[in-house]
């Protein structure tokens, strides 16, 4: 079973996060994410307003990220990453939930700064949106649950699998299935690992909303064969 290529894009967010990316390949990930029609493209905040220059006028979104890749970070430099980003355009911020928190059941801090980064992402504007990362590959299933409540207490729109950096792997669909069963009413991201369209369109059958991708170019244009055919 294909997806249509058109729908497909606008459920993918186009995502260049390494850290030796160069102005250059922004460039391009922007341009190709007008060409294909993604939903939008994902960027380190030091290309956030780069990318809003790029991709003016053209409907594709914005995003970044906070407290990435490890969730380590204090509060408040959480909070003012997640400003940052918005005040230079951003109107998405995908932000690494306190991991270490999770799991040692410390749910008032772990919503507290969620919370507060969705109180600053929201009062950004209509349609801004947080999404919380749970990189659900260090979680056994009680802590993943435990992660969605906190997400959904901290009024978090998105509960997102994975940052894909860390050695415990990306998405799976047990896990985006397992999110979407916990997370409701919140959204679900699956991202990290996700190269070919046989993985997309198994995490969209899973529950997925949203899929965070660095092959998104090639996933569609395998869509778009598969429909030629």
């Amino acid at each position: 079973m294909t997806s249509d290529p058109q729908s497909l894009a606008r459920q993918i967010d186009s995502t260049l996060l390494a850290a030796e990316t160069t102005p250059d390949q922004i460039d391009r990930l922007c341009d190709d994410a007008i060409e294909h029609g993604f939903h939008s493209v994902f960027v380190n905040p030091i290309y956030v307003g780069r990318a809003v220059r790029r991709l003016e006028w053209s409907g594709v979104v914005v995003g970044s990220v906070a407290g990435f890749p490890l969730g380590a970070d204090h509060a408040d430099t959480v909070v003012d990453q997640a400003r940052r980003v918005l005040d230079e355009g951003a109107r998405e911020v995908d932000m690494v939930a306190w991991i270490g928190g999770i799991v040692a059941g410390d749910s008032r801090g772990v919503v507290e700064t969620i919370h507060r980064v969705a109180c600053v992402v929201h009062g950004g504007g209509a349609g801004r949106i947080l999404k919380v990362i749970l990189e659900a590959g260090t979680l056994n299933e009680e802590q993943i649950r435990l992660g969605c409540r906190c997400a959904a207490e901290g009024e978090a729109d998105f509960v997102k699998t994975s940052t894909g950096f860390h050695k415990s792997g990306g998405a799976t669909v047990e896990q985006v299935r397992l999110l979407h069963r916990c997370a409701a009413p919140l959204k679900v991201k699956a991202s990290g690992g996700i190269r070919d369209l046989n993985a997309a369109l198994a995490m969209l059958d899973a529950g997925a909303a949203r899929i965070g991708t660095s092959s998104a170019v090639a996933i569609v244009d395998e869509s778009r064969r598969h429909v030629a055919r």
